[in-house]
Parts: C-alpha cells; sequence; structure tokens
C-alpha cells in the first residue's frame, strides 16, 4: 500500500472493501485518510478536491443507509479522539468527533458529569450519532443533537468553521444534523450535567393496554419506551425516571443471563432458526415475548438508557407525529396479523420533544418514532415495505440513519425547513463535494 508523505492517505487495496454494521451496505473507496487533526482533515479534503474525488467520513457504520458509502476519498476518524476539554462553569464538554460514545460516557462518568439523554446503544462515534439524528426516548430532554452547544466543520474548500448559537448560527442550526452533506465534523461541544441516578423499571404489558395506557405512560415518565413482538399481544415497557438514590443496580449474574444470555445469545439463536424456518417464528415471537420478566434498577444514565445489541439486524423508523403513534402500531399490527409476513424482531416504540434543528426528525413537532427490524440476512423487503406505507400516511419522516425507500421530492414535504438545508448545502458545498448517491436521492442533485 502507497501512502502520501504527511501520512494521511492509505490507499486502498483488496482490503479496501467498506462495510456497514448490518451489512447490507457496501463500498470501494479509491483512497482512505486517517487524521489526527483537524488540519489534516482540512489537507485531505483540500488535496481529494485536487484530485477530483467525492469525501465521506464513517465512524463505525452503524448506519443502515448508504449515508457514508464512497468511490472517492473515506475518512475514517479513529485518530481524532479524546476530550478537549471540560468547562465546568458553562457545564460544557468538547470532544472530538472520533470518540465512541461508550468512552464520552464513561469519561464524563469519572468527572462526574452526564449527557441528559441518549439512544440505546453507544457504539458509534459521536459525529456519526449527532449527523444521522440519533436519539433515545424522553418526555422533555431530545436527541444527541440537540444537546449540542457548538460544533466545528471542515467545509469543501478546507476552511474550519466554529459554529454555535452566536457563531456561524445558521450553518449551526442546520450542521448539528448535517448528514455528511455540509462538510466533515471534527469537534462537538456537548451540554452536560452533574451525574445522576436513573430508576428503570422494566415489565410486561399487553398490547391493549400499553395502547390505551399510551399517553399515559408517556405523560407521567421522564423516558417511556416499549418493545412489542409481532405475532403476539405481548410487549415489554420501560420507564426511566430521575432518582435521589441510593444506587441499586442490576446483580451482575442476573445482567449477564437477561442482558447477554437470553437478549443475545439465546435471541441469536431463535432468530437463526427462525430464518431457517420461517414458519416458526409466530412461536419463537410467543416465547421471546415471555422470556424477559419485570426488573427494577437504579443505576447512572448510559448504564440505564443503554444496552449491549450483539445480534445483528437491519432497521426502518420513521418519526410520526406522537398523537399519531396509537393508530399507526394498531395499523402495523392488522397489516402484519392478515400477512404472510414473519417477523422475529420486536417493533420498538420511543417519543422525543420538538426540536429547533432544520433536518431533525422531531423538528417543529413533538414525535413518535416506530422503528421496525429484521435480523442479519432474513429478507427485510417485504416487511419494510409494508410498514413504510403505514408511516408515511402519517406524515412521517424516515430516520436519516435508517432504511428507507423516500427522496427529495418527498422530505421537501415533511420537513418545513428542508429547503433552508440545501440552501445551505449550495453555499458551503456548490461543487457537492461531499455529495455521494445515496444524499443525490434524499437531498436533491
Amino acid at each position: 500500500m502507497g501512502s502520501t508523505t504527511n501520512g494521511t492517505y492509505r490507499r486502498s487495496g483488496r482490503s479496501g472493501t467498506w462495510r456497514n454494521w448490518g451489512g447490507n451496505v457496501s463500498a470501494r473507496p479509491a483512497r482512505e485518510a486517517v487524521p489526527a487533526s483537524v488540519g489534516e482533515v482540512a489537507e485531505a479534503v483540500r488535496r481529494a478536491a485536487e484530485e477530483g474525488l467525492r469525501v465521506k467520513a464513517v465512524g463505525t457504520g452503524h448506519s443502515f443507509t448508504a449515508i457514508a458509502a464512497t468511490d472517492g476519498l473515506l475518512i475514517r476518524p479513529r485518530l481524532l479522539t479524546g476530550i478537549r476539554r471540560i468547562d465546568r462553569r458553562a457545564m460544557t464538554v468538547t470532544v472530538e468527533a472520533g470518540t465512541p460514545l461508550k468512552r464520552l460516557n464513561t469519561a464524563l462518568a469519572r468527572e462526574g458529569l452526564s449527557l441528559a439523554n441518549m439512544g440505546d446503544i453507544m457504539e458509534q462515534t459521536v459525529s456519526g450519532a449527532v449527523g444521522t439524528g440519533t436519539h433515545g426516548t424522553g418526555r422533555d430532554s431530545a436527541s444527541i443533537a440537540a444537546q449540542l452547544r457548538g460544533l466545528e466543520l471542515v467545509t469543501a474548500d478546507g476552511s474550519v468553521l466554529t459554529c454555535s448559537a452566536r457563531e456561524n448560527p445558521e450553518v449551526f442550526a442546520a450542521a448539528r444534523i448535517g448528514l455528511g452533506a455540509l462538510g466533515v465534523v471534527t469537534a462537538l461541544t456537548f451540554a452536560v450535567e452533574p451525574l445522576f441516578l436513573l430508576t428503570a423499571r422494566e415489565e410486561p404489558m399487553p398490547l391493549p393496554r400499553v395502547l390505551d395506557r399510551f399517553d399515559e405512560l408517556w405523560a407521567e415518565n421522564e423516558h417511556f419506551e416499549f418493545y412489542w413482538f409481532p405475532h403476539t399481544d405481548g410487549t415489554i415497557t420501560k420507564r426511566n425516571n430521575r432518582s435521589a438514590g441510593p444506587e441499586r443496580p442490576v446483580p451482575p449474574l442476573r445482567g449477564w443471563f437477561e442482558d447477554e444470555f437470553l437478549s443475545n445469545g439465546v435471541f441469536q439463536a431463535a432468530n437463526w432458526a427462525g430464518r431457517a424456518v420461517p414458519a416458526t417464528v409466530p412461536a419463537i415471537a410467543r416465547v421471546s415475548s415471555r422470556a424477559l420478566s419485570a426488573r427494577t434498577y437504579t443505576d447512572i444514565p448510559y448504564k440505564v438508557f443503554t444496552s449491549p445489541r450483539r445480534v445483528r439486524f437491519v432497521e426502518m423508523e420513521y418519526a410520526l407525529p406522537r398523537e399519531a403513534a396509537v393508530e399507526a402500531v394498531r395499523e402495523l399490527k392488522a397489516v402484519i396479523d392478515r400477512s404472510r409476513l414473519r417477523v422475529g424482531f420486536p417493533v420498538e416504540v420511543r417519543t422525543a420533544p420538538a426540536d429547533d434543528i432544520t433536518l431533525s426528525t422531531a423538528s417543529g413537532r413533538d414525535t413518535a418514532y416506530i422503528a421496525v427490524h429484521m435480523f442479519r440476512g432474513t429478507p427485510y423487503r417485504s416487511y419494510f415495505t409494508a410498514a413504510e406505507r403505514v408511516f408515511t400516511a402519517y406524515e412521517g419522516r424516515p430516520h436519516w440513519g435508517k432504511v428507507h425507500t423516500r427522496t427529495a421530492e418527498h422530505l421537501a414535504e415533511v420537513y418545513p425547513r428542508f429547503g433552508e438545508f440545501t440552501a445551505l448545502r449550495d453555499r458551503l458545498d456548490p461543487d457537492r463535494r461531499f455529495q455521494n448517491d445515496h444524499l443525490r436521492r434524499v437531498l436533491g442533485p
């Protein structure tokens, strides 16, 4: 393999094929760069322009779309990691873009700090999670991107912009969820707060009862979500609320048995069986829906919000107006019940408050998220197509990092500020240095 003199480029050979975590997207970049500083990122972008290469940055590949795929220059930020600074007066932390969320969470906890909310996995890089709109569930606290107070962005000409509500505010409004279309994010500044405790209450509940009580469960809990097992009326509900303590984590043996053995090991084996013999899926789903019992525990936030996900899958998720959630789930259930579909993964339902980020899935409206999954290697298109018909009928907005078939024409209708984003893109990247086929489809040429 050859390299340039400053070491930021690595030429791709046969081993240069990139694949995402879900295994449904691959690409063969012409070059790879592994920059160790914002200056090296800027230099890599400038050199790519001289060579006529498109540029994409990719973290852990947890997106299920081709949002990071390129046949040009692929920037891997694995050397751009770590905390730059903690400002306890402003209660912010500035972190390098390639830092995994897991590393950020543990580092903050050691400092007695925490993010207010987060998604349910923490393997992604901070820039990848923010740039695609990763979220958890919350009545009042929103996505990871909504917790940003600033960011650093390398644009198409190699310039470095620092952005916040006061500095380049129009860029900040859009680049918090920038899809990799505005430039390469090299650092992010998050709002943090003193480390706190959450009490998690997890329990099975019949789906009709969950749907009848959905508004009540949402209103009474800071963080509410549920998982429904298709082919059954079974759900697992989860309610997370702040607690004065004391800390009472899940006992290690029970945690291993439920979170590793059952939720990963046994669940993986069940999905292998379902993939081999689809007719067994409804029976497996009935067993799965009864496998986990109720439990209550109290721990620091990232240990409550996140959980290990070792069973690989492909996912579609749509953001609907929160008031449409119950009817959409009922309709999705009816579609599955009257079809020949065999769905081995639970459907996940979460919520988020409205925010002011230009292309956030929760932009301007209180939101419910409905996510459908299929085991990796299992045909998923028929199921996802049927689900997408349901979701789009309720003015659904697809998650930017998950499978969907929407185009710029549709997205311009469901995002009131879509034109604001594309106009900024025209200004920052007129030559489409950060373009790829996926962005051409969802943002237009």
